[in-house]
């Protein structure tokens, strides 16, 4: 099993002119994939910005958005978004979305909390044709570059119509910030999906938690106060923030007993010692 690092992107206030930084000692540590948890409506770095700085930074660690609020966006302008940090990575991106479900962050008109599911399937196949190369809706002109690719496509929900569209669209799934004893099912019924849809092989599985080893207190409020329009959601994640190496060595070993492909640790603290100090505990 692979381990990640998470940006700080979406810590309260987070200094934006650490990301590069930390993307650079993420790559020197070992890590496999730097990831990004964003939405707009927070003060925060937007994911793209996050993950392209990320790309100019480094050269061979994976880019991940785990998840992008997929229907926040016009499907035309993300596409072509995902398509530009996938090129000038030189092919590092993997594009993890989701329907997301706080209202507040559907703000370009026309792109509402309303019939969310309907309008990403229309959006997928609005970026599979843009990649490859066709042109845009309504114009005569492709908007990615010759030699483009089929970006890479993660999902995140635990709806039935979520896991059957990931198993229909994407090449595996994302599961919440839960401990491994709640991903599980999630897991299982991706891989069910999966099967049930044909699909040769097994879907790509990442799982995602949180740490705050230098200042577990500050960490564990900025992930509550991220997390704060989530309910009992809000709670889950909270608990199980890891603040010592013997919590992030057992999640470790209990991810891997699960069969996952990756986990992506994500930060509570924008603390660029924070990468150095998860390296001498994971990798």
């Amino acid at each position: 099993m692979r381990i990640g690092i998470g940006i700080p992107n979406q810590v309260r206030d987070v200094r934006a002119s650490v990301i590069p930084a930390w993307a650079r000692r993420a790559e020197e540590a070992g890590f496999s994939t730097l990831g990004t948890t964003g939405r707009f409506a927070y003060p925060g770095v937007m994911d793209t910005v996050a993950l392209a700085a990320a790309a100019g930074a480094t050269t061979t660690i994976g880019l991940l958005s785990q998840v992008l609020l997929a229907t926040t966006w016009p499907g035309a302008l993300l596409a072509k978004e995902a398509a530009s940090i996938d090129g000038v990575s030189g092919g590092r991106l993997t594009l993890g979305i989701g329907v997301g479900i706080r209202e507040d962050d559907f703000v370009v008109p026309g792109h509402g909390p309303r019939d969310r599911g309907a309008r990403m399937d229309r959006d997928v196949a609005t970026y599979r044709s843009m990649w490859a190369g066709e042109p845009v809706p309504g114009s005569p002109n492709p908007a990615v570059p010759a030699g483009g690719r089929q970006v890479p496509l993660l999902f995140g929900a635990t709806t039935a119509a979520a896991y059957r569209r990931m198993a229909r669209s994407s090449d595996g799934y994302i599961a919440g910030s839960v401990p491994a004893d709640l991903a599980s099912g999630a897991f299982e019924a991706a891989r069910a999906a999966w099967q049930a849809a044909g699909r040769p092989g097994q879907p790509r599985l990442v799982a995602l938690n949180y740490f705050a080893l230098g200042d577990p207190d500050r960490g564990r409020a900025n992930i509550a106060d991220y997390y704060a329009a989530t309910g009992d959601y809000q709670d889950v994640v909270v608990n199980n923030v890891h603040t010592d190496a013997e919590s992030l060595r057992e999640a470790v070993k209990q991810f891997e007993a699960l069969g996952v492909d990756e986990l992506i640790l994500g930060p509570g603290t924008d603390d660029l010692d924070e990468v150095t100090r998860l390296a001498d505990i994971v990798l």
